[in-house]
Order: structure tokens, then C-alpha cells, then sequence
């Protein structure tokens, strides 16, 4: 029962970053996960090479990964130098 009410609470603290009135950036966590695809990609890259297979993915697969990470990250950051502090 305990592991149940942990998950359940785990996964309503998830629900919580799409709330409007929230202490996270949404931009920051598509750009995080983002990143997070293609870190995994590189992996899964860099293992079919040692393996001597290749890794067939469009370019612009990736592409489009690199673009929404440095977008999101590139727009948080900007938020956040720009955004007058009183």
C-alpha cells in the first residue's frame, strides 16, 4: 500500500509541471528532455558502432532534437537574463 500511494504521488508531482501556477519552467523540461533523447541516441549510436552495425536515422531526426534542445534551453536562459527583477 505504501508503494502505491508513492507512485500515485510521484506521478501527481509529475502532473503538477503542466499547472499553470507552478515552480517549474516548462521550457527547461523539454529542452531537458530533449537532450535526454539525444544523449540516447548518441549511446545507442556509439554501441552499434563498436558493433560494427550501423545506425540508420534521418538527419533530420536528430536535427530537429538539437534544434528544440538549443531553443528551449536558448529561450529559458533568455527568460531569465531578460525578465526585469523587483
Amino acid at each position: 500500500m505504501k508503494l502505491f500511494t508513492y507512485v500515485k504521488n510521484k506521478f501527481m508531482g509529475f502532473a503538477d509541471i503542466f499547472k499553470d501556477n507552478n515552480e517549474f519552467n516548462e521550457k527547461t523540461v523539454i529542452g531537458f528532455l530533449s537532450f535526454a533523447v539525444m544523449t540516447i541516441f548518441a549511446g545507442a549510436d556509439i554501441v552499434t558502432g563498436i558493433l560494427g552495425k550501423p545506425l540508420v536515422i534521418q538527419d533530420t531526426i536528430f536535427n530537429s532534437f538539437v534544434i528544440i534542445t538549443i531553443g528551449a534551453l536558448g529561450i529559458a536562459e533568455a527568460g531569465k537574463i531578460f525578465s526585469k527583477k523587483e
